[in-house]
């Protein structure tokens, strides 16, 4: 390498940094860890650019412009890669099963059982139990005894001729911290 592509080098590579730098001050959010993986990109384009260069320009504007379209290049690549994980994202109340009766919510292992703290515990403080009743609306009551009692969604919705709507937003106010809180 010729003196005037040095002066990039010297001092640990520090003009070539402060290049990366401007260039990642337009993005912003950018971590410590990022601008190292940057640093180590603007270091293979400053090879290639140097291969490249015909001296029919500054080579300061040429490596700049390397950088530059490298550097947005990766950034659009990564933002494609969190787009994507996105996308592949799934609600959790999404219906599972072969007839759909059920969400993932509905099938998540979780240490707490509702339906069996209220109905099923021997040693159930039977005062709690009461008072978690009476917070229930009639439909959340009549949907925990079919519960308790081993119906399944699809057969619950029909039995009190409910929505999946309805039937949902009974079982989230039978699970609302404000009703399951008498429970602790």
């Amino acid at each position: 390498m010729e003196r005037k592509f040095n002066i990039y080098y010297d001092d640990n590579a520090k003009r070539l940094r402060a290049e990366v730098d401007k260039i990642l001050s337009k993005f912003g959010g950018i971590s410590d860890k990022d601008k190292d993986d940057f640093y180590s990109l603007a270091n293979e384009i400053f090879a290639r650019a140097l291969k490249r260069y015909d001296d029919s320009q500054p080579f300061d504007a040429f490596l700049y412009s390397c950088l530059s379209n490298g550097i947005k290049t990766e950034m659009t690549r990564r933002n494609r890669q969190k787009r994507k994980a996105d996308r592949m994202a799934v609600s959790i109340d999404t219906p599972v099963g072969d007839d759909g009766d059920y969400t993932i919510k509905d099938v998540i292992a979780d240490s707490f059982n509702m339906e069996t703290a209220v109905f099923g515990e021997e040693n159930a403080d039977t005062v709690k139990i009461a008072k978690y009743l009476d917070r229930l609306s009639k439909r959340q009551r009549r949907v925990a005894a079919l519960l308790a009692a081993s119906y399944k969604a699809g057969e619950i919705m029909d039995m009190l001729n409910i929505t999946k709507k309805e039937y949902a937003d009974a079982i989230n106010g039978m699970r609302s911290y404000e009703n399951i809180s008498v429970l602790f």
